[in-house]
């Protein structure tokens, strides 16, 4: 008889391991997702175009909240976990409420997980969100595009939209953004590479997505979410530790398996992070993963006029993630404005609203930045709202992406900047040399 299973997720690992392992499986009945992390993910359906034959009618996803209720009124036999950027702590404490409800709790590896490209295939993690994955990414595909590869990036999920129309998406111009209406958590993560003339995959069923990728590829860039996995085996497997948190390489989940399977550790932030911090970072990959080749980086700041942040009174807002469940309280804006002399960093709290105010609630850790959160375009009004609000003589923009061209800012602006720079040897480069030969 099969097991009824109940996915633990956050749209994004739970799809992929439903779709891998899953849904053709016929030991496993999936009864429902939960959804953790992102808003406005529960009460939607899995589609049926999407979950196969066996799942005629879809399958449910629910709120994580109370997933006690759930296996007992689903009577579940099996709950699995699988997001990413948590605790082990955390994850121990499903575990133990899983058990205690009387099911059995299941975490999938590599092995079941893991699509194999018929292309050269470089994965690009990291032991926490907020490392530099993006950054890292950026910097491998600009060495293999200078090496005359044709680079492919896949990007981790983030389907927050129609989940059946984003089974596969291509973005390749700023009309692709807006013909797929993402996010601005999918537009910090695609624009980059589009500025720079590469095609992004993204979407929901990544086999599918890897095989139309492939077929304009010399070699594929996995690039990582979150302190997910890669989705595909790597032929050479990349893992971004961040020694502002030095020791949560071995404290977060799945962050730790990444350092143990990469074949390159970077340990970026090298220049505003202390000796110590960095000495730290590089001792638990050493303890974790002593074959690995490690790399040193940092990731430079470029201000745009730098000038106007000195005396002033400003709002920093950095990327969402890093601040939310990456656990940092600032980022490269905060960095920007206290290098160039700031009279004031304005905390937001006060004037946030809405979903924007909920966000600080949820994450306490948050310093006095704002989060530039964007699931949607009612929260997108809110964020634009709470930045007019606050009394700043200048808004330093710390996101990956130009903010400016998704919502109006009613006051001066700065923009950071950043890329990824290795320090001393061995290099990206150098790791890179040969592949896709």
């Amino acid at each position: 008889m099969a097991q009824r299973a109940l996915i633990l997720g956050a749209a994004g690992r739970d799809f992929h391991n439903f779709n891998t392992y899953f849904r053709d499986n016929d030991d496993f009945d999936v009864i429902a997702f939960t959804a953790a992390q992102i808003p406005d993910i529960d009460g939607r359906m899995y589609p049926a175009e999407l979950a196969g034959p066996r799942y005629p009618n879809g399958i449910p996803i629910e709120a994580e909240d109370d997933f006690e209720r759930l296996i007992r009124d689903l009577d579940i036999d099996v709950v699995v976990f699988a997001y990413s950027d948590v605790s082990h702590e955390k994850v121990m404490h499903l575990g133990s409420r899983t058990i205690a409800a009387g099911a059995d709790y299941l975490l999938l590896g590599a092995r079941h997980t893991m699509v194999k490209s018929v292309k050269p295939l470089v994965a690009v993690c990291a032991a926490r969100t907020g490392s530099g994955k993006s950054q890292t990414s950026r910097r491998v595909a600009e060495i293999l595009t200078a090496q005359g590869k044709k680079v492919v990036v896949i990007r981790h999920p983030m389907p927050y939209g129609d989940l059946a129309a984003q089974a596969v998406q291509r973005f390749e111009t700023y009309d692709d953004l807006e013909k797929h209406d993402v996010t601005i958590e999918e537009r910090e993560e695609y624009e980059p590479h589009i500025d720079a003339g590469r095609i992004v995959y993204a979407g929901v069923d990544y086999e599918a997505i890897l095989r139309q990728a492939e077929q304009e590829a010399d070699v594929v860039i996995w690039d990582g979410g979150n302190n997910d996995l890669s989705f595909y085996e790597a032929d050479l497997y990349i893992t971004v530790v961040d020694p502002h948190r030095p020791d949560h390489s071995r404290r977060y989940h799945p962050g730790e398996a990444n350092v143990r399977m990469a074949d390159v550790i970077v340990v970026n932030k090298v220049g505003t992070a202390s000796l110590e911090q960095v000495e730290t970072a590089r001792a638990v990959a050493y303890e974790l993963n002593p074959d690995a080749v490690v790399i040193e980086a940092a990731s430079p700041l470029f201000v745009e006029g730098d000038a106007r942040i000195r005396g002033k009174k400003v709002l920093v807002v950095e990327d969402g993630p890093t601040l939310t469940h990456g656990e940092m309280a600032y980022g490269a804006g905060w960095v920007a404005a206290r290098r160039y002399g700031a009279a004031e960093i304005i905390d937001p709290r006060p004037w946030a609203v809405g979903s924007i105010a909920s966000t600080f609630e949820k994450y306490p850790t948050t310093g006095d930045v704002l989060p530039a959160m964007g699931y949607g375009a009612e929260q997108t009004a809110e964020l634009q709202q709470t930045i007019a609000d606050t009394p700043a003589d200048l808004v330093v923009i710390g996101t990956p992406i130009d903010l400016r061209r998704l919502i109006d800012i009613d006051k001066p602006t700065v923009r950071v900047r950043y890329e990824l720079q290795e320090i001393g040897r061995p290099t990206l480069d150098e790791v890179l040399q040969g592949l896709g030969d």
